[in-house]
């Protein structure tokens, strides 16, 4: 990874000789004055498609669940700079400037560090070797290398367990050290010796010294505390095997992208960063790795993303399968199949907005009052109540995966059509219910325009499978409520004073709607509702534009109208400003769309990744990264390509 030839390994932890003229440091030098919380942006993410840590610029880890997405954290430093537990990587020398980017085409992070003494780097991974790998073992591995001149370095090893509820224990013993919870133990083994560090002395810490070339090795590894086996020494020569491995694996998988066209790079990065947001046992997609990122500097709008939404199916699966992912799509696919399944039926229907990973949904949310918060943002909640709410439009993005499976995948089998016949008959007898509808507001349910249209693709969707398959079905039944679900979302969506479709219903016949926007509908005719030359389209689209979009930038809604039932404001979020630019590109106004476009992208960050959303400054706010965000970014950049070419 440098232009030096392979690193050297330096395993005494001694200072090099100096040379002449060479100004000596003393033993008291300390690092730079850490920031408590680096800006959300300042993250890359690296994982092993079971779970993901977060590696700030400053070579910091201060987010690691471990060994799931959704276990609770032992390095949680970004919810609380004290109690939350990190661990660093430090020049022990000034830091002029920092740098980060990903070895080409992987997920293999790499951190630069340019400094008055030289430039050192740290190559961060958790190794993935081959694709559903039966006998994977979870590692992160940091390597460190001198990449010019003469560094000084320590390492502070600082776990939290449990979301820093849970105390532990250390034992050192030369290279190793295991801090040992009462449901973890977390060892890292390293190239230097460990001494004792922090004011309880439960921290581990290591100084080392590297000239041009060299390298040190950390690998942590978390295990039950009944797993007695001992901890495998991992060499130079075997840290290298694993990078290379780990390169292959990542080059190989993205090697079977199909796109080709304008903005490749955006779109891989998004790809490759979608991957690591997969749990590869189940087939499941977070929506994020990461809970309590605010919404709001300081603000109450914090919620736990560390699970699977069902509206990310029919994003997900049509992302997928147009870069020409169908493993995944049909993993994915496999898992939502299953979910429902298991659901039954309950007073909310038989469909959950959220799951687990396992397809669980019974995710009760709790408040971790030990814990500021990022930057202060409190409370921090684990857990989401999101689950047990009402959102009609997910039945919707369901069918519509079933759809585009049956479609472009392996088709649905016997087994999953009956499930989807059965949830269908739920939603006809229930489809004009209240609900929360997609932004899960918690200011109570209200009858929701983009609920009634996705109910309406729910029931289209399934006429379709059933024409084209010659599956059973009870067309007349259907037909007819999917006409009535969209006469009533254009007699009474509408409104006239404002000229456009409108978040609300009416009240009843005759009435106008209340005069709230809301960027779901840009999905109109994504979702083929409406065409995209429908005048009533252009008349949203122009509405939208004149009243949520802000220099491409789109706000979901207007709070202040709407109510939300929570305090504060938010930001514009990154997933409408992509569908802002596929709604300008559908409705044949490319040059539009492919400014917005490479507008929406300067808000990226360094490595091309994105939170929910941005704040009025251009900072990234909320969980990062967010899958639909990304999801959204591929969808419109392959439809952009294809209207341009």
């Amino acid at each position: 990874m440098t232009d030096t030839g392979p690193p050297r390994s330096s395993t005494d932890g001694t200072t090099p000789p100096h040379e002449p003229g060479e100004q000596r440091r003393d033993a008291e030098d300390t690092p730079d004055a850490p920031v408590d919380y680096l800006p959300i942006a300042e993250h890359g993410i690296i994982g092993d498609l079971r779970t993901a840590a977060l590696v700030g610029t400053d070579g910091r880890i201060d987010w690691f669940c471990a060994p799931r997405f959704d276990s609770p954290s032992l390095f949680g430093g970004l919810l609380d700079a004290d109690r939350g537990g990190s661990w660093r990587m430090d020049p022990l020398c000034r830091v002029a400037s920092r740098q980060q980017f990903y070895f080409p085409d992987t997920n293999i992070l790499v951190t630069r560090m340019l400094t008055e003494d030289g430039i050192v780097e740290v190559q961060d991974f958790m190794p993935v070797l081959r694709p559903r790998d039966p006998h994977h073992q979870q590692r992160l591995v940091r390597r460190v290398v001198a990449v010019r001149g003469r560094m000084r370095m320590r390492s502070l090893v600082a776990p939290r367990l449990d979301y820093g509820r849970a105390p532990h224990e250390l034992a050192l013993s030369g290279d190793l050290a295991e801090f040992t919870g009462e449901e973890m133990v977390v060892s890292v083994r390293a190239g230097v010796a460990w001494r004792r560090a922090g004011p309880a002395g439960d921290d581990a810490e290591a100084s080392f010294a590297l000239t041009e070339g060299e390298s040190v090795l950390f690998v942590l590894r978390t295990r039950d505390p009944g797993d007695d086996r001992p901890d495998e020494e991992v060499t130079p020569d075997g840290a290298e095997r694993l990078f290379r491995a780990t390169v292959d694996f990542w080059r190989a998988w993205l090697a079977r992208s199909t796109y080709t066209g304008r903005w490749r790079e955006m779109v891989h990065r998004s790809a490759l960063t979608l991957k690591l947001l997969t749990h590869e046992p189940t087939g499941a997609l977070v929506a994020a790795p990461t809970l309590g990122l605010p919404e709001e500097p300081g603000g109450v709008r914090n919620w736990d993303y560390r699970y699977v939404w069902v509206r990310d199916a029919a994003f997900s699966l049509y992302a997928l399968l147009r870069l020409g992912f169908t493993d995944e799509a049909e993993a994915f696919f496999g898992w939502l199949a299953r979910s429902v399944r298991r659901c039954g039926s309950g007073p909310d229907g038989p469909l959950r907005v959220l799951y687990s990973i396992d397809g669980g949904f019974d995710l009760p949310e709790e408040e971790l009052p030990h814990l500021e918060g990022y930057r202060g943002a409190c409370p921090v909640r684990v857990g989401n109540n999101a689950a047990g709410q009402l959102q009609l439009d997910i039945y919707g993005e369901l069918f519509d995966a079933a759809y585009l499976f049956n479609k472009y995948g392996a088709g649905i089998s016997w087994e999953t059509w009956s499930d989807l016949v059965e949830v269908l008959d739920w939603l006809l007898d229930n489809w004009d219910s209240a609900d929360a509808s997609i932004w899960e507001t918690r200011s109570g349910p209200h009858r929701h325009t983009y609920s009634r249209v996705m109910c309406w693709v729910a029931v289209e969707r399934m006429v379709r499978i059933a024409r084209q398959r010659g599956l059973p079905a009870d067309l007349v039944r259907w037909t007819s409520v999917r006409d009535a679900l969209y006469r009533q979302v254009m007699a009474q969506g509408w409104n006239d004073r404002l000229g456009c479709f409108v978040q609300r219903l009416a009240d009843g016949e005759g009435e106008q709607p209340p005069e709230i926007l809301d960027a779901a509908l840009l999905l109109m005719p994504m979702v083929k509702f409406l065409s995209p030359r429908d005048e009533r389209f252009r008349a949203t689209l122009r509405a939208i534009g004149d009243g949520l979009v802000a220099d491409s930038l789109v706000f979901r809604y207007d709070a202040s109208v709407a109510g939300d039932g929570l305090d504060g404001t938010e930001g514009t979020f990154s997933l409408c400003s992509f569908w802002w630019v596929e709604a300008l590109t559908r409705t044949g106004r490319t040059e539009d769309a492919r400014l917005a476009l490479e507008k929406t992208f300067t808000f990226a960050n360094h490595l091309g990744q994105y939170a929910e959303q941005v704040g009025v400054t251009g900072e990234q706010l909320g969980n990062f990264p967010q899958a639909l965000t990304h999801l959204a970014l591929i969808s419109a950049a392959v439809n952009l390509d294809r209207a341009m070419d």
